[in-house]
């Protein structure tokens, strides 16, 4: 675990995260695909994360387990927040500075379109898998 900090992309959120998890997670889910227009390449946070301009983040109920929250002056991407734990995913795009980076995990597998494969080894979980799992959280 390292820690870092980052910024939107126009600097009205400053972010400080001690807990990152350089095995870096992505999620292949129509969700995060629509948000972001590719799947979400994240990095797992845990809940020791401090926000400066929070009055400038918007967060979206995206679904009955998480929300996700951006920047509303930029729109950039902040983080995937899991409501039971309080645990953030962040874009691992926003900690330049991360040292020993490696892809562990793809989410939702099987909804990856056909357009697009990564050559990493990494487990990897279906939808019914991920379904399963936050069933639990819930």
């Amino acid at each position: 675990m390292s820690h870092s900090e980052a910024s939107c992309l126009c600097g009205a959120v400053k972010i400080m995260a001690t807990e990152i998890n350089p095995k870096f997670t992505v999620c292949h889910c129509q969700s995060c695909r629509t948000w972001g227009g590719a799947p979400f390449f994240a990095v797992q946070c845990g809940t020791k994360v401090e926000f400066k301009g929070e009055e400038s983040i918007k967060i979206y109920q995206s679904s009955p387990w998480a929300s996700r929250g951006f920047c509303c002056e930029c729109g950039t991407h902040l983080f995937y927040k899991v409501k039971k734990t309080g645990e953030y995913n962040m874009p691992v795009g926003l900690f330049s500075a991360l040292k020993g980076l490696k892809m562990e995990m793809q989410y939702f597998s099987d909804a990856r379109p056909s357009y697009y494969c990564f050559t990493n080894e990494t487990q990897q979980m279906t939808t019914a898998e991920i379904m399963a799992y936050f069933a639990k959280e819930m």
